[in-house]
């Protein structure tokens, strides 16, 4: 069996579900029973090179390429995922599986993957930090999720990946619904006061909104499912 680290909570939890057990993960990766060697923006390098991994895979927004950088120059090899889009999640996942040696049959069935959204049926605002308040454009993973179930993310045509808002701006952009997840900024109820200030507030699962990969296919019926969508 090949010796993966994975510095990628999508890719631990993919690996782990494909009955591949990562010899090291991240600490936010969820996998209690295995060991941790830093964060996905401060992995430990000398440990992860001490455990002589055949293959890291990383995803080039959770983590830095300086970390990348040393871990090629000491001779690791790397697999490294570029996630934008729900379409980009099956060739990435056909990829890594081959690259580790996992049977076609065990890789959930992608081929319905990305094939386009449903018909709009609701605009959204989408908070992912607060001070400041950050959201999200079309080119992200979580955009493109909440399109296939017919959401439209009222700043899908922003400049900048992760723009930079305030509550007015939301407000402005005329939502039907706030969409708060529970990752990377943990939204609970406390905040539905100000958040209802932009649009009726729907609390929704980070995970199912951020984290891709085996989760992809039940994270889209749930969050369908959420929203009655």
């Amino acid at each position: 069996m090949v010796r993966v680290v994975s510095l990628v909570p999508s890719v631990s939890e993919t690996l782990v579900a494909w009955g591949v057990t990562p010899i090291a993960v991240t600490r936010f990766c969820e996998q209690p029973g295995i060991p941790a060697v830093g964060g996905t923006k401060n992995p430990d390098v000398d440990a992860i090179v001490a455990l002589a991994p055949d293959l890291v895979v990383m995803n080039d927004e959770e983590n830095r390429r300086e970390d990348a950088d040393a871990l090629a120059a000491a001779g690791v090899a790397l697999e490294v995922l570029t996630i934008e889009s729900v379409a980009d999640v099956a060739p990435a996942l056909e990829r890594l599986a081959a690259r580790i040696g996992v049977a076609r049959q065990r890789v959930r069935d992608t081929d319905s993957w990305g094939q386009g959204g449903s018909p709009p049926r609701c605009r959204a605002f989408i908070p992912i930090w607060r001070r400041p308040w950050m959201t999200m454009n079309a080119r992200t993973y979580g955009s493109s999720l909440l399109e296939t179930i017919g959401v439209v993310n009222v700043f899908a045509g922003a400049t900048e990946r992760y723009p930079t808002v305030t509550l007015e701006d939301a407000a402005a952009a005329d939502p039907d619904v706030v969409l708060a997840p529970s990752e990377p900024y943990v939204f609970t109820e406390k905040h539905v006061p100000e958040l209802s200030d932009v649009a009726p507030v729907v609390l929704v699962d980070g995970r199912d909104l951020f984290w891709w990969g085996w989760r992809t296919p039940a994270a889209v019926a749930r969050m369908r499912n959420r929203l009655g969508a």
